[in-house]
């Protein structure tokens, strides 16, 4: 083989390489929190890398991949300086917080290392240039879910809502994940109600922030946890706004039951109560899948992190499948790259290449944009029935092509049986001077429209007994007329002396005419 040009060496050796069995190292820097309270701890994600690593089919790729502790904070930055002083990584794993992301991002763009992540997900990151230009996003950002319900709201001509979310003002999930929410809706110019609720907000107060929805909005979007999810809808059903006339969306952040899952059973005493209320809850969740491998992979995690990590979790999360493929996508790229004669070190051609494309991964389909941003399908989850309180998947949306599909085999997609109208019929006191207390028809009203209608009914019935009382009469009249035509004659003779006057009777519509005809000659 003959090699024409020097930009053709790196193949040819690359290949030549591949014959003879050897392999392409490849150094991988994982940048995660160890503290397992993050649901993309090390621990958890490691052995999804690892599971990544192991089944890649026939690879010429031999990974040494190095974890270090983001703590979710500037330490991301000061391991990643640390590591590149003695080596720089040819690919950078993470980090997920948005506050260690940002500088790491910052720092790969400038040293062109290709950075992927399963997080980074505030809107902000989607401004890739100069930044961030070198940071892919392998899973749905939190503008792609805004993405999602604006089709819905465009789908159903709503054109108001209420965001409702939990802030703890370190990780802020469901903050940045209302704010990209936020930022789709203004594409519309859709008037958004927020407000902040937390843990220890007890029913008085929860109650106050309820009664603010109810008198502002008909559609609700919320972010928290399962407990304060609850305690909403339990006040929403107290205050009548389970009937169908409202609608609740509950985002289940990040596949994880730790975010409001959509389940009333608590196994208490407001399970009844509350199997009632969530008939009006509808959750959100990426699209679910149910395919094989996928069962597989995450009987695999579970059992790696019982055995190698002594760490029990049955959940696995976004982060857990993102990072799965985070590996599979660089692996992809990476191997295109060397095969057009390209270096493991051409970061830029390497991201680009991880850029528009789709591919298989561990859950399904996985198409990332031009941006480097991962569409976003989901799944919306209803009660479809509510005598046993069962939900199932309802709709989907389909983020490359932008379609909200409801499932054809849904039979109750609302409580009421119709989409509910994000309209007031009588307005919202945010937009009236004067205050609407109640959009039904108020008792004073009703009262009114009673005592009209028994008026009308009097009048009516009066009316027609005076009309048959009237007809009586007059046919009474006509046939005593009748009777008397003889002596009618006889009083026109009587009255017209010397004249010849001849009467007759002529009968018109039930009434008798007296037609004269006279030949009199004037004296």
């Amino acid at each position: 083989m003959r090699c024409l040009s020097s930009s053709r060496v790196f193949l040819c050796s690359t290949l030549l390489s591949l014959a003879v069995g050897s392999a392409v190292d490849v150094n991988m820097l994982v940048i995660l929190p160890k503290e397992n309270s993050y649901l993309f701890s090390i621990t958890r994600v490691r052995p999804a890398i690892d599971y990544a690593i192991q089944n890649l089919v026939q690879s010429p790729f031999n990974f040494s991949v190095k974890y270090v502790d983001s703590e979710c904070g500037n330490m991301a930055l000061f391991h990643l300086v640390d590591i590149c002083l003695v080596q720089k990584p040819d690919v950078i794993v993470g980090p997920v917080c948005d506050y260690a992301s940002a500088p790491v991002a910052r720092l790969a763009s400038y040293w062109k290392i290709p950075m992927v992540s399963a997080g980074a997900l505030a809107s902000g990151f989607a401004h890739k240039k100069p930044e961030y230009s070198h940071l892919t996003r392998v899973s749905p950002a939190y503008s792609k879910m805004g993405e999602m319900f604006l089709a819905m709201f465009r789908r159903y001509r709503w054109k108001r809502v209420a965001l409702v979310f939990e802030d703890d003002l370190q990780e802020r999930n469901c903050y940045f994940t209302v704010g990209g929410v936020d930022h789709a809706f203004k594409q519309d110019d859709i008037p958004i109600y927020s407000t902040v609720i937390s843990e220890d907000m007890d029913e008085v107060e929860i109650g106050h922030k309820v009664e603010e929805l109810k008198e502002n909005v008909r559609i609700v979007i919320m972010c928290a946890s399962s407990q304060n999810i609850r305690k909403v809808m339990l006040e929403a059903h107290r205050q009548g706004m389970t009937k169908g006339d409202y609608v609740f969306f509950n985002i289940e952040l990040f596949n994880s039951s730790t975010f409001g899952n959509g389940s009333w059973k608590q196994g208490d005493a407001f399970d009844s109560v509350a199997k009632q209320a969530y008939r009006s809850l509808q959750t959100v969740t990426l699209l679910r899948t149910a395919k094989q491998k996928f069962y597989k992979f995450a009987a695999d995690m579970k059992n790696r992190s019982r055995q190698q990590l002594n760490y029990k979790d049955d959940n696995v999360n976004m982060f857990v499948e993102g990072f799965h493929d985070a590996v599979l996508l660089y692996t992809k790229a990476l191997q295109e790259v060397l095969n057009q004669g390209y270096s493991k070190t051409d970061g830029e051609r390497i991201v680009h290449q991880m850029w528009n494309t789709t591919f298989e991964g561990i859950a399904g389909q996985v198409s990332i944009d031009a941006n480097g941003d991962r569409y976003g399908d989901y799944s919306v989850i209803g009660m479809t029935d509510p005598e046993a309180g069962t939900h199932e998947v309802i709709a989907d949306y389909y983020g490359m092509n932008g379609s909200f599909e409801v499932r054809p085999s849904v039979r109750r997609l609302w409580a009421s049986g119709v989409p509910p109208s994000d309209e007031s019929c009588c307005g919202f006191p945010k937009d009236h001077a004067s205050t609407c207390k109640s959009c039904g028809i108020g008792e004073s009203a009703v009262t009114g429209i009673v005592v009209g209608s028994l008026l009308g009914c009097a009048l009516l019935l009066a009316f027609y007994l005076f009309r048959k009382k009237y007809r009586i009469t007059i046919e009474r009249r006509v046939q005593l007329l009748e009777a008397d035509t003889g002596k009618i004659h006889l009083i026109v003779q009587h009255h017209c002396t010397g004249s010849v006057i001849s009467a007759k009777m002529i009968k018109h519509d039930s009434v008798c005419i007296i037609e004269a005809s006279s030949d009199l000659t004037d004296n």
